[in-house]
């Protein structure tokens, strides 16, 4: 069938923090199940401990997804910021962050897999996907979301030399590398991409303008916006897909959650088809396996759109 996506292959299936919604999220547990399942990619995001090493953990904080509050030995080293208690990893040595176990950040999902795994380093999610893709005919991606490096710099933690220096080690970096490098920052991100010259998306909570959008595409591969900015109204079309692929952008839209509501959408099915005909490039999504069994049966009970944008040249 005919995709809308900019190069017309089928959208890339993104497991946001692996497969995050069976899992606790950003362990190799969650990563191997994702990879199980058929996942196109892998999203780690990517902190770093005092002495400069790069774990695979959304949050400076590690209260709200390992045991630390249980360590007695860390009880001393916690901070309360805004009232509230946490333990920040730039605080803490790699050897000490490694003796830490996994727990389920979002309790309805089930804590079943509390304590069981580890908090990964990045070089061991690089080493995953290389035994991976020794074995697969398409090559499995890492998305990497370097996660508030301004403040990691301000602690004197050098983040984008931690993240070349894993890249090199793995042979990962270049354009053609199986690692793209995404950022809020987009500063920090033009600088990864000057250094370590692999693919980068630009993270967006905001609708990105015409200008932004051309500036960008200088540099950048797509853009990474909030799925609701994909509609104005609910579901009517906000023309962000078709404007990011006039300029020869993909579109990776995110977070796809089969266990959160769709609204306005009846379903997370018919929010992901919406997705599938405006032409999204990716999907990040917490369930991998719904995800590429929405892609695998999409216009099987209807027609699909053939009006896919066919991208001459960039605008000036």
């Amino acid at each position: 069938m005919l995709w809308n996506t900019l190069n017309g292959l089928p959208p890339q299936i993104i497991a946001h923090r692996g497969a995050s919604g069976y899992r606790p999220e950003h362990t190799l547990d969650a990563y191997a199940l994702a990879i199980a399942q058929g996942a196109d990619a892998l999203e780690p995001d990517l902190v770093a401990s005092r002495d400069g090493v790069l774990y695979a953990r959304h949050d400076v904080g590690l209260a709200r997804s390992t045991d630390i509050a249980w360590r007695a030995e860390f009880a001393q080293r916690a901070r309360v910021v805004d009232g509230v208690l946490d333990w920040w990893i730039s605080d803490f040595d790699a050897d000490e962050i490694d003796t830490l176990r996994a727990v389920q950040p979002i309790p309805e999902r089930g804590i079943q897999y509390d304590r069981q795994s580890a908090v990964p380093r990045f070089a061991q999610l690089l080493k995953l996907v290389q035994r991976a893709n020794a074995q697969r005919e398409k090559a499995l991606v890492v998305d990497a979301e370097i996660k508030n490096p301004a403040l990691f710099t301000s602690l004197g933690i050098d983040v984008l030399g931690a993240l070349a220096a894993d890249l090199e080690a793995h042979g990962m970096t270049g354009a053609q590398a199986p690692v793209w490098l995404e950022s809020f920052d987009h500063a920090f991100l033009r600088r990864a991409s000057e250094r370590c010259g692999n693919a980068c998306f630009a993270l967006c909570e905001r609708t990105p303008g015409a200008g932004t959008l051309r500036e960008l595409a200088q540099w950048v591969c797509g853009v990474a916006p909030a799925k609701h900015l994909l509609w104005h109204h609910g579901v009517e079309d906000s023309g962000l897909v078709a404007a990011a692929h006039a300029y020869g952008l993909e579109v990776h839209a995110w977070t796809f959650r089969e266990d959160r509501s769709p609204a306005p959408f009846a379903s997370v099915r018919k929010e992901m088809d919406s997705a599938f005909a405006l032409g999204v490039d990716a999907l990040f999504c917490d369930f991998p396996d719904a995800a590429l069994a929405a892609r695998a049966t999409y216009g099987a009970s209807e027609p699909p759109s053939a009006n896919r944008l066919a991208v001459v040249a960039r605008p000036a």
